[in-house]
């Protein structure tokens, strides 16, 4: 068949718009055989089996790595083209350091010579995941519990908000338009009766207008924390508006990333990670905790310590380690911690708070408190004794603990697809007899409705829960870290072009003219915070370092004879070369 009677077919089946993008047999061939056994080539009736072989090697050879699901999982809508990353003509250099470096620098130099032409279809029933991986979305909040059937293929993705901001409608279970959200909210402020009923707050008033728009999720927009207005006014906003606070302290985490990379590439604090393209599981799940639930963190959850009150000037002085450092300068930059706000100090070897937070939640079930340990981690720490260790402690000892793992495709250069061969972590919920759910990370309201969700059993049930929550890491590992050596510019672009948390829920405000919310007023808000970042980064370089006896403190009441020499010698050294101290 030839290439233009397929997409003639194609269009008329309403798989393709009228005015498709062209593409060669092999690339249409390739691209239908990854969305779906539904779409399987069989182009030449008349080819033996032992060409036909051949021709079906030489595609394998050179197909990413996708998953199929049964045809029920396939949207009726059109198929909508999305055009893959086209990698430069400069071929990457080869790094001898890390075999999954090479592994990966190998894998984009095939697909640069073999996969230039080629489109990916995905439905709008799919979310497209790293290393071209589809997952069939859900809007159906089920967290799978002990003793029910997993779902079969694929797990689900759960999700509320699309790329663009939108849930669907309940008339029709399509999208709307930006121009149709805005019309009937602004419709719905005029005609609304209902509103009283609700409050008279923007918060209570948006929420009455999403009931109404889309009375298939009334339910969970009426238990969603993110849309309902604090008891109290926030500190740092001086608002209850807990939906404009998050977006807000989105808008400040995204700033103080940026300019603390930075210092550390003028040489002004000794390292850093970013968070960026992660947001939405830090907000959206510290929404959804009690203040007395302790976390136990890894190192790329800085907006849960954030949301719980860790101010700009704490953090750059943890990373500036000067006196005012409540670690007292001894831990690396972004490792931070507070005893105050129930958040565990981190460490930095991979897993090692994976027990911690079952042993966590064992002891608040002791203490009989109402309250649950929430850990989180990477996929990366999936793959470390630590994680069996902790998920199996917790479902013997019946531990109320959330591990919540962020699932965002690297574990540093290694991908996913050099990580498991499984579908995804939440898949192993079953086997360690505990319930799961997998969630779509770039959407805030979902991971607050999983969160809330998954602490509600946990503590109904003293059990422990699995979330895996999707999403992509748009920034290197580290400051140490170059990740264009094992993965490309444009795959990175693709992603914070369409998988953004920041940028759907600033479409989700747009659409509903939320206060006001517009591209200046977002751009507004990024300059003060930009300039409160910098204004508590200059004060933190201003303050001294901790005495260096520090060192010696806070491990034995009394120092032992040797720690006790270390000093001494330590002090004859600072006296013997004072001007470099």
């Amino acid at each position: 068949m030839s290439t233009s009677s397929l997409s003639r077919i194609l269009v008329a089946n309403k798989r393709l718009p009228v005015k498709p993008v062209t593409m060669t047999s092999v690339s249409i061939t390739r691209c239908l055989s990854s969305v779906s056994p539904v779409f399987r080539h069989d182009e030449d009736e008349h080819e033996n089996d032992q060409q036909q072989k051949q021709k079906q090697q030489r595609l394998d050879s050179f197909r990413p790595r996708t998953k199929s699901f049964p045809r029920s999982q396939i949207s009726k809508q059109s198929i909508k083209i999305q055009s893959p990353p086209i990698l430069d003509n400069k071929v990457p250099e080869l790094s001898t350091s890390s075999p999954s470096q090479v592994a990966s620098n190998v894998t984009l130099m095939e697909e640069r010579e073999q996969d230039n032409n080629m489109s990916t279809f995905v439905s709008p029933s799919e979310i497209m995941y790293t290393g071209d991986a589809t997952i069939p979305i859900t809007s159906r909040l089920h967290l799978v519990k002990p003793g029910e059937d997993a779902p079969r293929g694929i797990w689900p993705v759960f999700r509320l908000m699309d790329e663009d901001g939108s849930f669907r409608d309940g008339n029709n279970d399509g999208y709307l338009s930006n121009d149709e959200a805005l019309e009937m909210t602004q419709d719905h402020r005029e005609t609304s009766q209902s509103a009283a009923s609700y409050g008279d707050s923007p918060l209570d008033q948006l929420r009455s207008t999403l009931c109404d728009m889309y009375p298939q999720h009334q339910h969970e927009f009426e238990k969603n924390g993110l849309l309902q207005p604090a008891k109290n006014n926030y500190a740092d906003t001086q608002s209850n508006d807990t939906l404009a606070r998050a977006h807000r302290q989105m808008v400040r985490l995204r700033e103080m990333d940026k300019i603390l990379q930075n210092a550390q590439r003028q040489g002004r604090i000794s390292f850093y990670m970013t968070c960026t393209g992660e947001e939405a599981i830090h907000f959206g799940a510290a929404s959804a905790l009690n203040p007395s639930d302790v976390i136990l963190a890894q190192y790329r959850e800085q907006g849960l310590l954030m949301w719980r009150g860790f101010s700009l000037q704490q953090f750059t002085d943890q990373c500036f380690s000067n006196e005012a450092d409540l670690g007292k300068g001894r831990q690396m930059p972004v490792h931070y911690g507070s005893r105050a706000l129930n958040y565990q100090t981190i460490s930095s070897p991979l897993g090692t708070q994976i027990p911690q937070a079952a042993g966590a939640a064992y002891r608040l079930k002791l203490s009989g408190k109402d309250a649950v340990s929430v850990c989180f981690f990477g996929e990366g720490c999936t793959s470390t004794t630590d994680f069996h260790s902790g998920l199996n402690f917790a479902a013997t000892l019946n531990c109320p603990t959330l591990f919540i793992c962020r699932n965002n495709g690297y574990a540093i250069s290694t991908s996913v697809k050099d990580q498991y061969k499984g579908d995804g972590v939440v898949s192993r919920a079953p086997g360690y007899g505990m319930a799961g759910i997998r969630v779509d990370g770039n959407d805030i309201f979902a991971v607050h409705a999983a969160v809330r969700e998954a602490r509600a059993y946990a503590l109904e049930h003293n059990a422990p829960v699995l979330i895996e929550a999707m999403s992509y890491r748009q920034g290197h590992h580290s400051t140490s870290d170059d990740s264009l050596r094992y993965r490309s510019a444009k795959e990175v672009e693709r992603f914070a072009q369409h998988y953004d948390p920041l940028d759907r829920l600033h479409s989700f405000l747009k659409k509903h003219d939320y206060e006001g919310m517009n591209d200046e007023v977002l751009r507004a808000a990024a300059d003060e915070e930009k300039m409160a970042v910098l204004d508590a980064m200059k004060k933190a370089e201003r303050k001294p370092k901790p005495p260096l006896d520090e060192l010696f403190e806070d491990v034995y009441k009394e120092l032992p004879a040797s720690l006790r020499m270390q000093q001494q010698e330590l002090h004859a050294h600072i006296a013997k070369y004072p001007s470099q101290y």
